[in-house]
């Protein structure tokens, strides 16, 4: 080698900052509750939707900055040009899956029938700064009807949510599905007298009712107020007389759906469009309870604030109620898992004409850590049966076995690794999680017997039993090789 060759260094082997690797529990977990929401999906008659993870930057819209590369919030590239046809497309990967669906409305919309509803699965790419628990890829989780402008559509998305979360074992009184509507805060906006200029700045203050009450909303609406530290923060500059609308739409959740539309009457007064939105909640909640979608489970909530510069009518998020520990050993409610709702304007951008579409989006990762935080996941999870192997020249019989073993719909497999130690073969199965090991040297094969060993109950007796009780469950038995895949299906369940 040359001097001045400089050897290269190896590459680390690291996962790239903002994402990670998912392992077999992990994959297994995730697939699961996704096949189980898919069921439901599909029995509510949508059908599956994959699309491209490769988008043009023209098609995704949303995060086109005035700048030379157009890449702000997406994985972005500019393709080669074309000999003599100019500058080549940029691309992105997707950053959610709504986008997509809409380039496949427009694209395809004199193939697929209308109303066309679609659920989709899959990783999506955002290109954000890291942080604790935000990750640059992520799985989404999105079910949509396009071409429905009925609150029906609204009504059924809400329910089968609720469906959705049940079927992954989220039992009733643990969440609760809560709905509004844009049209309903327009109108307590017009009810109010707010100006063109004043509107996102009394929306923003309106999102703080949770965390600063009426009183604190009250304050950021007209004059203003101190923060925890004495500073003081700017009020929007409404009268008390205009705050007060404002103010009724914020309390105006009651004992049950029928009290809380009455009082978002009274909130959106003479305002037209305020009263569209009353009618729509109120349309909606009749069709819920027609379905049986009781208000333990579905429910109209003026709270509900979100995406208001993206939906055009019923917003709604699924909520879970129940109570788990911060990092901090605090209690505290888990919170949303999901969210979604009408956005009328999204296709249009495509063809030029206004395509009604709703739809809801669960964020499969916070939805898996609440199936963990309730026990419903994160159990250990059960590997293959091992069949062991002691001697080399016998592999087509180990083979045989572990065929036989799966043909019968059990997991299994045979030890590939060096088989000269047969306590490394062990802790291989062990590593593995194998349930059960499956032993047969040359005196068990000239008997016609095998040795099967039960991984589960070895290891709790090691762990928890005496003598007399060691002595009496052996975790290893002897059975005729004939009857190892009902030996191996009794101890497994």
């Amino acid at each position: 080698m040359a001097k001045d060759q400089k050897k290269q260094p190896r590459p680390k082997a690291e996962t790239p900052k903002g994402f990670r690797d998912y392992f077999g529990a992990d994959v297994t977990e995730r697939k699961a509750m996704l096949d189980r929401i898919a069921e439901i999906y599909h029995r509510h008659g949508f059908d599956p939707l994959e699309t491209s993870a490769v988008e043009t930057v023209e098609a995704l819209g949303k995060f086109l900055p005035d700048v030379d590369r157009p890449n702000a919030g997406v994985f972005a590239w500019q393709e080669e040009a074309v000999p003599g046809g100019g500058s080549g497309d940029w691309l992105a990967l997707r950053y959610d899956l709504t986008a997509p669906l809409a380039r496949v409305a427009a694209q395809f919309r004199n193939d697929l029938p209308s109303p066309y509803r679609r659920y989709a699965m899959g990783p999506v790419w955002r290109n954000e700064k890291p942080g604790p628990g935000r990750f640059r890829q992520f799985y989404q989780c999105d079910a949509d009807t396009v071409g429905s402008a009925s609150v029906a559509a609204d009504a059924e998305i809400c329910a089968m949510l609720a469906d959705a979360l049940e079927a992954v074992g989220i039992a009733r009184g643990d969440y609760l599905v809560r709905i509004n509507n844009r049209k309903v805060l327009n109108g307590v906006l017009e009810a109010a007298e707010v100006r063109a200029d004043q509107a996102d700045d009394v929306l923003r203050q309106i999102d703080k009712f949770d965390k600063v009450g009426r009183d604190g909303v009250l304050a950021l609406l007209t004059t203003g107020r101190k923060d925890d530290s004495g500073a003081m923060i700017e009020g929007v500059g409404l009268t008390g007389a205009q705050a007060q609308p404002v103010l009724a739409f914020l309390t105006s959740k009651g004992a049950d759906n029928a009290e809380t539309l009455a009082n978002l009457r009274a909130a959106v007064g003479t305002s037209a469009i305020g009263a569209e939105g009353v009618d729509e909640l109120a349309e909606i909640a009749g069709m819920l309870a027609a379905t049986g979608a009781a208000e333990d489970r579905v429910v109209i909530d003026p709270s509900v604030v979100r995406g208001l510069g993206y939906y055009t009518g019923p917003v709604f998020e699924a909520e879970l109620t129940f109570e788990i520990l911060d990092e901090k050993g605090r209690k505290r409610q888990f919170g949303s898992v999901a969210g979604g709702g009408r956005y009328d304007g999204l296709v249009e951008r495509f063809t030029g004409q206004k395509v009604p579409a709703t739809g809801v989006s669960i964020g499969v990762d916070r939805l898996l850590a609440a199936l963990r935080a309730k026990g419903l996941a994160g159990t250990q999870a059960q590997g293959p049966v091992v069949v062991t192997v002691m001697d080399r020249d016998r592999m087509a019989d180990y083979q045989a076995m572990a065929s036989e073993l799966r043909a019968a719909g059990i997991r299994a497999e045979v030890y590939l690794g060096n088989p000269k130690n047969f306590g490394n073969q062990l802790k291989y199965a062990d590593k593995r999680g194998a349930p059960v090991a499956i032993i047969q040297g040359g005196d068990e094969a000239a008997r016609g017997v095998v040795q099967v060993k039960d991984l589960v109950l070895g290891a709790r007796i090691a762990a928890e039993a005496s003598l007399d009780e060691w002595k009496a469950q052996p975790a290893q038995t002897e059975v005729s090789r004939a009857d190892l895949v009902a030996e191996v299906r009794r101890i497994l369940s």
